[in-house]
């Protein structure tokens, strides 16, 4: 019985680092593609990305008058990070807007 409950806290536990990551991960997103929209160079949000979320990757997506932020992370060291599960998240603004 105990072997059974410690594996379902184990997977609470990291379903709650995961859902973590995907808050921040989206934030940082969001964030990144204003910057982005305002001319602010891609290294420069890629860095503030990183800072945000540790690992994040950033691929910038532009589609018309619009570009978007599209991040990727894996959990960090933990838990989740057993899964394999890569949380990605994107952020789309109006290029040349505040």
């Amino acid at each position: 019985m105990i072997p059974a409950v410690l594996i379902v806290l184990l997977a609470c536990l990291a379903a709650l680092q995961v859902a973590g990551l995907q808050l921040r991960l989206q934030d940082a997103s969001t964030n990144a593609a204003r910057a982005l929209s305002r001319g602010d160079p891609e290294s420069a949000v890629a860095v503030q990305l990183d800072r945000a979320v540790a690992g994040a990757r950033l691929t910038v997506v532009h589609r018309g008058d619009v570009v978007c932020a599209e991040s990727a992370a894996e959990p960090p060291a933990g838990i989740a990070s057993l899964s394999g599960i890569t949380v990605r998240a994107s952020g789309c603004a109006r290029s040349g807007g505040l």
